[in-house]
């Protein structure tokens, strides 16, 4: 069985039965984009329909509304954000500083920019968006109201430096309500 598909090999009997597809497309479509101008490349390696526990310690937040409303989320771990950020700015970061927490909110906006413009024109498209929050901190939960529809995938981030896995994962979820 293969166990990595590319976003057109997708096909519906591969994902669970209530995994909305433009969601998903939407979701590794940004990713692919948006962290192409951190010069950072990752692999999708999971995929959630009910919300997880955060796997890593800084977490940008924005909200949308439009067609649908909810959130955009954008969760990582500290190696990952620095060396996101890293590749962005081209400039070294020894730690999480608040260059580092503010590349994290780019980021965030380049992601939720990217979901927002791959689905324009569908019944989950949004118009609007915040500006981003971040969250750091270890053991943070996000609670989500019942009724959204909640998509969320993991990448991991193609970093040979780093030992350990949760120092290489990203995740980045939708949390949408059609109007």
């Amino acid at each position: 069985m293969k166990l990595m598909m590319s976003t057109t090999e997708l096909e519906q009997p591969f994902l669970c039965q209530n995994v909305r597809t433009e969601l998903l497309h939407a979701l590794l479509d940004a990713v692919k984009s948006g962290l192409s101008m951190c010069n950072a490349s990752t692999q999708w390696v999971g995929l959630a329909t009910v919300p997880t526990h955060n796997i890593g310690i800084v977490t940008g937040i924005i909200g949308v509304h439009g067609n649908a409303s909810g959130f955009v989320t954008v969760n990582m771990a500290e190696r990952f954000a620095i060396k996101a950020v890293e590749g962005m700015l081209q400039e070294p970061q020894e730690k999480l500083n608040p260059t580092v927490i503010d590349g994290v909110g780019e980021i965030t906006n380049l992601l939720a920019g990217g979901v927002k413009a791959a689905l324009a024109g569908t019944p989950w498209g949004f118009t609007h968006i915040t500006a981003p929050s971040v969250i750091v901190g270890t053991g943070s939960e996000i609670a989500f109201a019942k009724g959204l529809t909640y998509l969320c995938a993991t990448f991991e981030h193609q970093d040979p430096e780093a030992v350990l896995m949760a120092d290489r994962l990203l995740q980045i979820s939708v949390s949408l309500l059609p109007a």
